[in-house]
């Protein structure tokens, strides 16, 4: 077995664990994150959600039942989370917009409207009501995206068809990345003699590069242009995801992928290592302090059993709302799910409550009371929650 050895070792690749681990790993620390494949972040719109519950996200948040785990963390200490996500995005080309302030409308592959606070740049011009005028153009083939289900809930807005000759997200903003696609694909646009005084397309412009090729379409056709996000698979959300995994490697950080952690060494109040899994052959992963962030069900952060929900790395405690019966609603679509209300309940430090381990911290979807559907609490609560476990990690170690 091969050993190796760092200063904290970070569970989970999604917002949350690359947030954590790149504040540490910025402070000078060797660090290194371990996920068994893709997280969830991949499957999303890419905006960053901090709290829907009310206009302005700050008073959402005091709105939030006593228990949710943003009360954990300062006004400042999220003020300052969002602000870095927005600095390093720039930094990365995938310039963010928006502020804490206040909440904004995107529109969604259905037509319907989505409440979020920070949005990719390619976004911006989304419609806040139903009343603006748009051309939404659409691919042949494209299952990811309706625009007839768009057109029947905006008044003024109509659709055309582009063929890509290639009819997935993927492969249509690999087609973007080509300057003779783009070309013939403005030269198209602009035959089209278009009227309405905005365009919407689907988020496929581009792998890397969608801002540019945002903006060379407006500025040739000389109104706004504007992405609308598609069902799962989700440019932006991969676009979101490598741009946060690549910062975190320019700061040193090391990902080990494809690597599911499958034993845990200890010793009194300590974890010692962890034993994860490459193509069969185990291999412990020393360190000083750990951080747990591999999300909540979807990201297998947590396993709902007969009769119980576990952890299953550390086998933490996990809060569980209810017996089973009473873990979901009458209604499949209702946000009141008790299952939303599962999850670990940690401490001010970010510690679990009832750990017996001192060098666990835990943060992102995997805590307890955040019912993220119900409450609107995404990205924006990942990337704080990191920072705020991340903090209390450093001065542990300090």
């Amino acid at each position: 077995m091969s050993v190796i050895e760092y200063d904290v070792i970070v569970i989970g690749a999604g917002v949350a664990g690359l947030t954590a681990g790149t504040l540490l790993a910025g402070q000078g620390l060797n660090v290194a994150l371990v996920t068994a494949g893709e997280p969830t972040a991949c499957l999303s719109t890419g905006c960053v959600d901090v709290c829907s519950q009310n206009e302005n996200p700050l008073q959402g948040i005091a709105n939030l039942p006593d228990l949710h785990p943003f009360h954990l963390v300062s006004s400042e200490t999220i003020l300052q989370a969002l602000t870095d996500f927005q600095q390093v995005m720039t930094d990365m080309n995938i310039p963010y917009t928006g502020t804490l302030e206040k909440n904004r409308q995107v529109i969604s592959a259905i037509g319907t409207f989505k409440t979020t606070c920070l949005t990719p740049l390619t976004m911006e011009s989304s419609p806040q009501s139903i009343d603006e005028k748009i051309q939404i153009v659409t691919f042949t083939g494209l299952k990811d995206f309706y625009p007839s289900y768009i057109i029947s809930r905006l008044q003024n807005a109509s659709f055309s068809t582009y063929d890509a000759r290639v009819s997935t997200t993927m492969g249509i903003a690999a087609k973007f990345e080509d300057d003779a696609f783009l070309e013939a694909f403005i030269s198209w646009l602009e035959n089209l003699n278009i009227s309405a005084d905005k365009i919407a397309v689907p988020a496929v412009l581009g792998l890397e590069s969608a801002t540019a090729i945002m903006k060379r379409i407006a500025s040739r056709l000389k109104r706004p242009v504007f992405e609308i996000p598609t069902i799962p698979p989700s440019m932006p959300g991969r676009r979101l995801f490598n741009a946060l995994k690549d910062h975190f490697r320019s700061k040193g950080g090391v990902i080990y992928w494809g690597w599911p952690v499958v034993g845990v060494e200890k010793a009194g109040r300590l974890i010692e290592a962890v034993t994860a899994e490459s193509r069969g052959r185990p291999n412990s992963l020393n360190a000083r302090a750990f951080v747990l962030a591999t999300g909540s069900f979807v990201g297998g952060g947590l396993h709902a059993e007969r009769d119980t929900i576990v952890e299953p790395v550390f086998g933490l405690p996990v809060h569980v709302p209810s017996q089973r019966e009473g873990w979901f609603d009458q209604d499949y679509f209702s946000a009141n799910h008790g299952i939303g209300q599962a999850g670990i309940m940690v401490d001010t430090s970010f510690r679990a409550v009832g750990c017996p381990w001192d060098n666990i911290f835990v943060c992102g979807a995997i805590l307890a009371h955040t019912e993220a559907l119900k409450n609107g609490c995404g990205h924006g609560f990942a990337m704080t929650t990191g920072h705020a476990a991340a903090r209390s990690c450093l001065e542990y170690l300090q």
